[in-house]
């Protein structure tokens, strides 16, 4: 009796294993600040702020309201052409939410597609999608982004096609695996032997048992399409004013960071806090959906 009672207090323990609740905590504790920071950027317009490239040269370099000097009217302080840098760093903010989201989507739509087909098919699909995925890989992106936009032309849609070519081998490569491992499951077995044409089983019963992995890379994809951006943007490839990043606005503050570190810092300190909690909820988002790592 002793034995069986200890067996089913294992039994509830496993049930009620600390890690799912600690992964929950993790999930909400990184994504709600993630979610507030972009919903701040989203309604931009709708702030009491004025406009980002409203210029007024005699408030030019004014430091942060801790800062002597510094005053109410401009909190961040503003940059070399009187602009105020709360404004921009919201409004910047709002644009690099969005060449993230877009980059991200542009770049997975395409690679889980091509690994869903490369795991599941075999043979000369599977040979030809990982050529180009390795040949993808073996492309430095700062030259390729530099030949694709030095042919046409800096744009906002250039910049995403670009960012996306960041992503989508990193995708085909972890859903091609994960695709060779479901394919020999026997319900999948199962559904090969009952007829059940391929493009139903990839789409219908494969497509959704991977959403969890290709839900923690779109995450994580997002901090590296941000860094990407702003890297692009600092050296002039990216985007193209009067419109607004956090990247351009490091650009711009470049020249000023003897005489007024706040013009560049500050949106570099936006890039760093955002990249981290994204970074942190991919984290959680893994721990949360890989049962190897629910118990830590």
């Amino acid at each position: 009796m002793s034995t069986l009672t200890k067996v089913g207090e294992i039994r509830v323990g496993v049930r009620k294993t600390p890690g799912y609740s600690r992964g929950s905590a993790s999930i909400l504790a990184f994504g709600v600040p993630l979610g507030l920071i972009a919903l701040v950027t989203l309604l931009a317009p709708l702030l009491p702020l004025p406009g980002p490239n409203v210029q007024v040269l005699s408030a030019a370099l004014r430091p942060p309201v801790w800062l002597p000097d510094g005053t109410w009217s401009n909190p961040l302080g503003t940059d070399q052409l009187g602009r105020d840098v709360l404004s921009r760093v919201v409004y910047g903010g709002q644009l690099t939410f969005i060449i993230a989201l877009s980059g991200m989507v542009a770049g997975a739509v395409p690679g889980i597609l091509l690994g869903l087909l490369a795991g599941y098919r075999r043979g000369w699909a599977d040979a030809v999608i990982s050529r180009f995925v390795e040949a993808q890989l073996a492309l430095p992106f700062i030259l390729l982004a530099i030949a694709i936009i030095a042919a046409q032309g800096r744009s906002l849609t250039i910049l995403i096609v670009v960012l996306a070519l960041v992503g989508w081998a990193q995708y085909a490569r972890v859903i091609r695996a994960e695709t060779m491992s479901l394919r020999e499951r026997p319900f999948i077995v199962g559904l090969r032997c009952a007829g059940v044409p391929t493009w139903r089983i990839m789409l219908r019963h494969l497509l959704p048992n991977l959403a969890g992995t290709a839900t923690v890379l779109a995450t994580l994809q997002m901090g590296t399409i941000i860094l990407a951006e702003s890297a692009l943007s600092f050296l002039g490839l990216g985007v193209v004013a009067p419109d607004i990043s956090w990247g351009a606005m490091l650009a711009d503050g470049r020249d000023q960071l003897t005489m007024a570190w706040w013009v560049a810092a500050l949106p570099g300190l936006a890039i760093t806090v955002v990249v981290l909690l994204v970074n942190l909820l991919g984290d959680a988002l893994r721990s949360r959906f890989d049962p190897k790592k629910r118990s830590f």
